[in-house]
């Protein structure tokens, strides 16, 4: 690509507009560009990358998304607490490092990925690829319960802990160290630099501005009709909700755990409520929907074409759903408190399950029994949010408003988290003073203020393809460091079998 940077009569900031978004447009096209499948179809090469990994470290792993899911859920009830406690010590965890429990952790990374991803998004894959997509969203789904095990083991394994108690934990640390111990030093510090500048982009935009943005859309077209007078005014929006995630972040990953372990089981349970209630009015048509699903997944129109792109629709909308191998999460699970990093990897796998196979299928399920979905007609996140509402309301006339406090609380959680993860970037690059750390998080408002007031086409793209760049460096060292992993994972399991007999 060549930027034009000769003077004209064209104004500086007309200028620099041009040249961001050849930048953009350019950058974007490189993350997203597609590996051909026929003439019309397309896969990019990012989801190439993630499918292969989840699918290796299954095999791998000897299937643990299935294998392990009940021990994962024992561990996040505290069944093996008990394997916490080191022996010669009176006090349970006296030398237990972290600074959260493992449900904290696991609503911390679940605030982060569920959200408009779940509502819009499954929207737009229906769109394109139909019913069918469905299916390969569940698939992608479960594959990708793998991939979290593997990355959020490692964040423990290779975290760090300072004086005080804190943790500072992520793909940062693991490529940087633990590719140092394989000989890989300097490749792996520049990996967890590349890491890191991905990550802070992220944060700011995808993680942030996105957010506030799309929560502020629904507000205005289910609660602003009836007060015109406030339309228009998305900054007002915007400082209030920085107010209120500036309020949470300033505490650190403690203060901001004990808000998601709240509003996390609240938002999911009231957006479920709110979609069963839809199902079970139109009970009768579920099995025409599931069958729909399971039949539209297999669609042969255009013999190869339509087939790929029902494929492609689900698994790209159910990767960057989830974020799994993007390496975001094992951010959030490295502050967990305990001696077992394998133990946090085995509750991280329940988070892609959480998020794509429960609510996304929920979501399809309302959004095809309702009649919502014109398939063929690609769409945007605020139009699939509309469909989403326009779904609820067909059940109960004033489930749009319930919609849009969950909507508001899905934006608010995921951006105190992916506040959290841009700040474990940013500290990783230009330290950890108390000073660099308040620098961070008065951008990350000011930038929800920006967020809410502006158009972003250029800028969301531009982010959410940063957040996809962090899959490369990420995806190198969870496939360097897989046998870490294993043995990590032997380790618990000895601990278990020992603790039971």
């Amino acid at each position: 690509m060549i930027f034009s940077f000769q003077i004209s009569e064209q104004n500086f900031d007309e200028r620099i507009n041009e040249t961001f978004s050849e930048a953009t447009s350019w950058f974007v096209d490189a993350i997203l560009a597609q590996i051909p499948i026929t003439d019309t179809v397309g896969i990019p090469w990012v989801l190439v990358i993630l499918l292969i990994g989840a699918g290796y470290f299954t095999i791998y792993f000897k299937f643990i998304n299935l294998r392990s899911f009940h021990t994962a859920i024992q561990v996040v009830r505290g069944k093996y607490d008990s394997l916490e406690s080191v022996e010669g010590e009176n006090e349970k965890n006296s030398l237990v490092k972290g600074e959260v429990s493992h449900f904290q952790a696991l609503t911390t990374a679940v605030s982060a990925t569920v959200g408009l991803g779940n509502i819009a998004g499954v929207a737009i894959a229906l769109s394109i690829g139909g019913p069918g997509a469905t299916l390969w969203m569940i698939l992608i789904g479960v594959l990708g319960m793998s991939s979290k095990f593997v990355e959020c083991t490692l964040g423990v394994t290779y975290r760090e802990v300072d004086a005080e108690g804190k943790v500072f934990g992520g793909p940062m640390y693991y490529l940087s160290k633990g590719l140092g111990e394989k000989g890989y030093e300097k490749f792996g510090k520049f990996l967890a630099v590349l890491f890191s500048i991905m990550c802070i982009g992220g944060s700011f935009g995808g993680g942030n501005m996105f957010q506030i943005n799309q929560a502020y859309k629904l507000f205005e077209h289910v609660v602003l009709p009836q007060h015109a007078s406030l339309q228009g005014q998305g900054w007002v929006f915007g400082l209030i909700m920085a107010i209120l995630v500036g309020v949470v972040i300033i505490g650190g990953i403690k203060k901001i755990a004990s808000v998601t372990d709240k509003i996390v089981p609240f938002m999911v349970l009231t957006y479920i409520i709110a979609v069963l209630v839809v199902l079970v009015l139109n009970s009768s048509a579920i099995p025409d929907a599931f069958m729909a699903i399971w039949e539209g997944a297999f669609h042969s129109e255009g013999i190869v074409g339509g087939f790929v792109g029902v494929l492609i629709q689900g698994l790209r909308r159910g990767a960057f759903s989830n974020e799994a191998g993007i390496g975001s999460s094992s951010i959030a699970h490295s502050a967990v408190k305990t001696r077992f990093p394998a133990s946090e990897g085995l509750v991280a796998l329940l988070e892609p399950f959480i998020d794509t196979v429960v609510v996304c299928t929920m979501t399809a399920l309302v959004l095809i029994i309702t009649g919502q979905i014109n398939t063929g007609v690609e769409i945007n996140y605020e139009q699939g949010v509309l469909l989403t509402s326009s779904a609820l309301e067909s059940g109960i006339s004033w489930f749009p408003y319930l919609l849009t406090i969950a909507v508001l609380l899905f934006a608010f959680s995921s951006m105190i988290s992916w506040s959290y993860y841009g700040y474990q970037a940013w500290s990783y690059l230009f330290g950890r003073g108390k000073r660099t750390e308040y620098v961070y998080k008065l951008i990350f408002c000011c930038f929800t203020v920006i967020g809410a007031a502006a158009t972003l086409d250029a800028v969301t793209d531009f982010s959410d393809a940063m957040v996809f760049a962090m899959m490369v460096p990420n995806m190198i060292g969870l496939f360097l460091l897989s046998p870490k992993v294993l043995q990590e994972l032997k380790k618990y399991k000895r601990s278990i079998t020992n603790m039971l007999k």
